[in-house]
């Protein structure tokens, strides 16, 4: 997929399903900030967030929510100064993450620089990780993956179809 946004993962989410993994890493957001897909405000993504993650749940599937990425600009929309929706988007996650159970994977703290963005040699467009980038998101994944197996399903997950089904 290219530039998905949360309703293009939204759909992709049932073929996710379909194949019953135990955790799912849900990464997502920047491009309907982007406005990629036309104007997406905060409570629109919160929504798409709490949908995937209840799907994935009641799905018996564990959910990772990592965080937006930093971005400062976007090489094709220069101006939207996405960096504090940005922010207050992972605030968002992180707390939403904590009360459904969900483990918060924190990419963001790893690779945002001053300006709420990524240097260069961590994404050479400010947007899409390098392998440098990716050399450091990478451990966290698999912390992540770690700490989600090890936890418990949340006790609200409850049996329900997959999108689509």
């Amino acid at each position: 997929m290219t530039a998905p946004s949360e309703v293009t993962v939204l759909d992709a989410l049932g073929a996710v399903i379909d194949l019953h993994p135990a955790v799912v890493i849900i990464l997502a957001g920047t491009n309907d900030i982007a406005e990629n897909t036309g104007l997406a405000t905060l409570p629109m993504i919160e929504d798409n967030f709490r949908t995937m993650t209840e799907l994935a749940q009641a799905s018996h599937i564990r959910v990772i929510l990592a965080s937006v990425l930093p971005t400062s600009d976007y090489p094709w929309l220069r101006g939207l100064q996405p960096a504090g929706k940005i922010r207050a988007l992972n605030v968002w996650l992180r707390s939403y993450a904590a009360s459904c159970g969900a483990t918060y994977l924190d990419y963001y703290t790893a690779l945002a620089n001053a300006q709420g963005g990524m240097d260069e040699r961590l994404a050479s467009d400010g947007v899409h990780p390098t392998p440098a980038g990716y050399a450091i998101m990478a451990p966290l994944a698999q912390q992540a993956v770690d700490q989600a197996l090890a936890r418990q399903l949340p006790s609200n997950a409850r049996s329900a179809p997959a999108p689509g089904r």
